[in-house]
């Protein structure tokens, strides 16, 4: 082992190979023993191969043939396909719009296809492909090229070789003189935002999938994916012009002739009308009591009954019969919408028409000409407003509040002069005097409806038991007109239907029997006996009910006529609600709520 070295020459048999270097392993080896190695040398260039070389560089192939190594990319890429989704904007020419393409790039073989997306009722031939999977050139050509001007080798010359064939005399043109170069698109051309030449027409790039982010970031490190909007912008909206109104039928079945070739009846609101049509004891219907207001002073005292039907948004005006008066009363005008005033008659839009929020105590309504003062409201219209106050404001006891804690500064001064109106410190006022107090000091603050919620909020409940003595005389004197004297077989059918032996019965099973036993009472007025019999679990004890409405056991009293005096006109008010909603305000509660103020 001592005899080999770097860079020495050894004989075997009487030939001489050259050592010009070692591998690792043997280098360490010798080194470990205390051989001193020699500087590697160059490996000597063997005199047949350099003859060999120079031979084939100075001689040409005998076939045109080269050879290109696509096995590598086709084996690691295959079936690896980038998508990108792309817009061709063609508007600007005669008759082109906005098509949107999807580009898939094959990785395997740099090549490109584009398929179009086709919306449904496009009006175009399905195709199956936008452009074929080919190469895409990134400048499209001038012109035609001939035939054989574009290839991957160039033939120099052809002679007729030794063996007589063709063939043997095809030779490649070494320096490829003439030869067209075309410049492709390869992936790193491809991103969102860019816009590629696809013969001619201008394709640009909006997004692609998952895919092909993922590769993107990995070979190249792009991160921005940010994507483009495909979709054209939204076509300006053409105001549709009808034409006006020509004053046959109603607005709403004129304008149907302009919307279809064959007119169709015009569709209410269905589902407005069975919410807010009248049922049971609900009635929907809003009633304001209102005055005329005119010039004439003969007219001037005429009052009538205004009603409002929320299922149809319709009006209808009503006046009272009043003897001696030079009015025949009844119907003033019939159940119909109302416009508001100050329209065109014959114009393209539809009318604007009086709402229910148009409608409210102290409200002037032009009812077709006809100027009406509102002046009051029963009382199913009120408690409607009241609880719907977010569609009538002025029926919102918040916002009522609200407006007098604006008056902070005269809080002391309202609570002397209540004080000075209470000097028995009942901490109630009538209402005539509640009214003059609050009204002086918010002048102009408080609207007549919004004063009326402010009272009904605050008044003192009245007793009822003067309200159900007149109510059992209004029915005592139903039953004896129609002279029924059922009761004994009323309390033995409800004895029988009473199992349990409590002796009372829910009050809906009492309104049944009497309507089975036709009781002679209104609806109204039966209802408001049940509820003032009833408990708090809603029963009513049925032998103290029917024998409270036995006219012959237990009779009342009969009520006494009603006279419509100059002197009674205050408290009756021509057989409307009264116009003083409460007797008493709690006026010490309101000054609590609105002021913060305590008893002393």
């Amino acid at each position: 082992m001592y005899h080999f070295n770097i860079n020495t020459d050894v004989v075997f048999y009487g030939r001489r190979f050259k050592i010009y270097d070692a591998d690792t392993f043997t280098k360490n080896f010798l080194k470990k023993i205390g051989v001193k190695l020699n500087p590697p040398g160059r490996c000597p260039e063997d005199p047949y191969m350099k003859i060999r070389r120079e031979t084939l560089d100075r001689m040409e192939p005998l076939r045109p043939y080269e050879s290109y190594d696509t096995l590598k990319q086709f084996l690691e890429y295959n079936r690896k396909v980038l998508r990108f989704f792309c817009l061709w904007d063609d508007s600007a020419s005669m008759f082109g719009d906005r098509r949107e393409l999807i580009l898939h790039y094959f990785l395997c073989d740099d090549t490109i296809e584009i398929k179009e997306v086709m919306p449904p009722c496009s009006g175009r031939d399905a195709t199956s492909l936008f452009l074929r999977r080919k190469k895409l050139p990134k400048y499209g050509p001038p012109g035609v090229y001939q035939p054989g001007q574009i290839t991957d080798r160039a033939v120099l010359n052809v002679y007729r070789g030794l063996t007589g064939r063709p063939a043997d005399g095809y030779l490649l043109d070494k320096y490829k003189l003439g030869k067209v170069d075309q410049e492709f698109y390869k992936d790193s051309d491809l991103f969102i935002g860019a816009t590629i030449n696809v013969w001619g027409r201008k394709v640009l790039l909006c997004d692609c999938d998952n895919f092909t982010k993922t590769y993107y970031k990995t070979k190249y490190g792009i991160e921005n994916f940010t994507s483009i909007s495909c979709k054209a912008p939204p076509p300006p909206k053409i105001e549709r012009k009808f034409p006006p109104y020509n004053g046959f039928g109603s607005e709403e079945d004129s304008l149907r002739t302009c919307i279809g070739l064959v007119p169709t009846p015009h569709q209410r609101n269905f589902k407005k009308f069975m919410e807010k049509n009248s049922y049971g004891n609900i009635s929907n219907i809003l009633r304001f009591f209102a005055k005329l207001i005119t010039h004439k002073r003969v007219e001037r005292d005429r009052m009538f009954v205004i009603s409002y039907f929320l299922s149809d948004d319709t009006i209808s005006v009503f006046e009272p019969i009043e003897r001696n008066s030079g009015f025949t009363g009844g119907m003033f005008l019939k159940r119909i919408r109302v416009k508001k005033p100050g329209q065109e008659v014959f114009k393209s839009e539809l009318s604007e028409y009086i709402q229910a929020e148009d409608l409210y105590i102290g409200a002037r309504v032009n009812v077709n000409g006809y100027l009406f003062h509102l002046l009051n409201a029963d009382e199913y219209t009120l408690r409607y407003m009241e609880e719907n106050s977010d569609k009538f404001p002025m029926s919102s006891i918040e916002l009522v509040l609200q407006k007098l804690k604006e008056e902070q500064s005269k809080s002391r001064e309202l609570k002397q002069v209540f004080r000075n109106a209470d000097p028995k410190l009942t901490k109630r006022v009538d209402y005539n005097t509640f009214r003059d107090i609050i009204m002086t000091l918010t002048v102009g603050k408080l609207l007549e409806h919004e004063f009326i919620t402010l009272a009904r909020h605050y008044g003192v409940p009245e007793d009822t038991c003067s309200d159900m003595n007149i109510l059992m005389a209004q029915a005592h004197e139903q039953l004896k007109k129609n002279t029924f004297e059922n009761f004994e077989r009323l309390i033995a059918t409800c004895v029988y239907e009473d199992r349990e032996k409590k002796k009372v019965l829910p009050t809906k099973d009492i309104r049944r029997l009497c309507k089975s036993f036709r009781l002679p009472l209104t609806d109204d007025l039966l209802g408001s006996i049940l509820s003032a019999f009833q408990d708090s679990e809603e029963q009513i004890n049925y032998e103290l009910f029917f024998s409270a409405l036995n006219w012959r056991m237990n009779p009342m009293p009969e009520l006494q006529a009603v006279s419509f005096t100059k002197e009674r006109c205050e408290d009756v008010w021509l057989g409307m609600p009264s116009p003083i909603p409460v007797k008493y305000v709690d006026y010490f509660r309101l000054l609590k709520d609105v002021f913060g103020l305590v008893e002393e």
